[in-house]
């Protein structure tokens, strides 16, 4: 089985490091014509560089804010105008913030919101039409195992997961018709770059590595270690190759098996 994607045309947001830039890697080493975006120019060049390095075809680079709808239209103009059409989204930007329930402002209940819950509605809301009238499309929301399973002090990305959820399912009712797919993956203990930030936060008595091992233990992950970006993004590559055609409306923990939610 190959899960190629010779000739379609990818958009990744949250793609200059981490679950994005693993996904993009993949997606063009298998043939796919690959938007990647992020916010900071410097990082998202030296991505661009990487993932051109592995591509069989394309690779374009957009800096933007899809927090915004005005940021989101300026990436998805920038995302036609060179490649024509997208047949494969990824909603994958997104940040964390953990804090006591009664602590959390509006303002940050509402960028929450915005980047994770407007910010797929309007991607989605503006590619999916032309998905439809070409009979092909793949959609998948990145989400967090919190949105099945929510725990206490991350509530706005617990909610907001959560609602992805349920946008997901729409998306999938309303695009099986037409041969365009919609899932969620739901990100659970994955190497990335908040790791990397806490051990060098710590007094590296441990080497990174070793750090890991130790978290994992703490933490009683069932395989014993963390996943990494690059079994993320095989999942993903799978679902938006034509190899995962039947699979539809689905949210699946990538987590080791540690979450207790199916």
């Amino acid at each position: 089985m190959e899960c190629r994607m010779d000739g379609r045309n990818a958009l990744i947001t949250g793609s200059s490091r981490g679950l994005g830039r693993a996904m993009a890697m993949s997606f063009a080493s298998s043939g796919a014509n690959v938007v990647v975006c992020g916010r900071r120019e410097d990082v998202l060049a030296e991505t661009q560089k990487e993932v051109e390095a592995v591509a069989d075809g394309k690779v374009i680079a957009i800096v933007s804010d899809v927090s915004s709808a005005d940021g989101v239209n300026a990436l998805l103009d920038g995302a036609e105008s060179a490649l024509g059409h997208i047949d494969i989204l990824v909603n994958n930007a997104g940040a964390s913030k953990r804090a006591p329930f009664c602590e959390i402002t509006d303002e940050e209940w509402a960028y929450d919101f915005e980047l994770k819950v407007y910010g797929a509605i309007r991607t989605c809301r503006r590619l999916m039409p032309g998905m439809m009238e070409r009979k092909w499309g793949r959609i998948i929301n990145v989400l967090n195992v919190g949105a099945k399973a929510p725990p206490g002090g991350g509530a706005p990305t617990a909610v907001s997961r959560a609602t992805g959820m349920a946008i997901t399912k729409v998306l999938s009712k309303e695009g099986a018709p037409h041969n365009v797919l919609a899932n969620a993956l739901l990100v659970g203990r994955i190497e990335s770059d908040q790791w990397l930030n806490r051990w060098e936060d710590t007094d590296k008595s441990m080497t990174y590595d070793e750090f890991l091992d130790d978290m994992a233990k703490d933490l009683k992950l069932p395989i014993g270690r963390l996943g990494t970006a690059e079994e993320f993004a095989n999942l993903a590559c799978f679902l938006c190759s034509d190899a995962g055609s039947y699979i539809n409306g689905v949210a699946i923990n990538v987590d080791g098996g540690t979450s207790p939610a199916v």
